[in-house]
C-alpha cells in the first residue's frame, strides 16, 4: 500500500512538471532547422601569394562568403593603411601594457585571441571590446 501511495505521489509529480514546461513553452517562437540544407563542401582558406607585391588572391568563393558575413581579409590596395595586430595565447603579461599604450594613443588594433587566452583573462578581452578593439579568433 505504501508502495503505491509513494508511485502515485512521483506520477503526479512528474505530470504537474511536464504540464508546467509544456505551459512555459506556450507562446515561444519554436525555430526548426534541417542540416540537410547545410552545405558540406570543403572551403580552404588559403591565400595564393603574388609574385609583383601585389595583394593575394583569396578565390571568388572565400571572397563571396567573407562579402556575404561581413568578413575582413584584404585591406583596401588604392589606400594605404597600416593594420595592427596581436596574436594572444600565452603572450607573458604584456597585454596590459599593450593595451594602455594603445589607449594613450587613440589606436585601435586586432587581437586574434586564443580559447585558453579567453577562458582565463576575461577582464582584458572585455577591456579590449570595451575600448574599440576587435576581437577575433585564433585558430
Amino acid at each position: 500500500m505504501k508502495k503505491i501511495k509513494i508511485g502515485t505521489i512521483f506520477l503526479l509529480t512528474i505530470g504537474i512538471f511536464s504540464l508546467s514546461v509544456i505551459s512555459m513553452q506556450k507562446g515561444k517562437a519554436t525555430i526548426s532547422t534541417n542540416s540537410t540544407a547545410l552545405s558540406n563542401k570543403k572551403i580552404g582558406w588559403g591565400i595564393k601569394r603574388s609574385d609583383n607585391h601585389d595583394q593575394p588572391d583569396v578565390g571568388a568563393d572565400r571572397k563571396k562568403t567573407l562579402e556575404a558575413n561581413n568578413g575582413i581579409c584584404l585591406g583596401n590596395k588604392d589606400k594605404k593603411y597600416i593594420y595592427l595586430t596581436f596574436d594572444e595565447g600565452y603572450e607573458a603579461g604584456y597585454t596590459p601594457k599593450i593595451l594602455e599604450t594603445l589607449k594613450a594613443n587613440d589606436v585601435k588594433a586586432t587581437f586574434f585571441l586564443t580559447a585558453h587566452f579567453i577562458n582565463t583573462q576575461e577582464g582584458l578581452v572585455k577591456q579590449m571590446i570595451e575600448e574599440g578593439h576587435i576581437v577575433g579568433n585564433h585558430f
